[in-house]
């Protein structure tokens, strides 16, 4: 679970230095990325993730956030 905790501490704070709105799907739930507690609830119950970004600087916010899961081994595909 250790390696979860700083998983969700390191993608909320990746998250928050965006303006874009940046949410996770996961079993038929949307979570806000920027939502520690959200995340917690959602990376421990699950391992498949769909990364939906929408914003004006969204293309960075997709490639950080992409780059914190890859770190922490979680996989995450990317929305069109």
């Amino acid at each position: 679970m250790s390696n979860n905790n700083a998983a969700v501490v390191e993608i909320a704070q990746t998250a928050s230095k965006f303006t874009s709105s940046i949410v996770l799907h996961s079993e038929n739930k949307y979570i806000d990325v920027k939502s520690i507690l959200g995340l917690f609830t959602t990376l421990v119950s699950s391992h498949r993730y769909e990364l939906h970004v929408h914003g004006p600087d969204a293309e960075e916010a997709k490639e950080a956030i992409i780059e914190v899961f890859k770190k922490h081994g979680l996989h995450i595909s990317v929305a069109n």
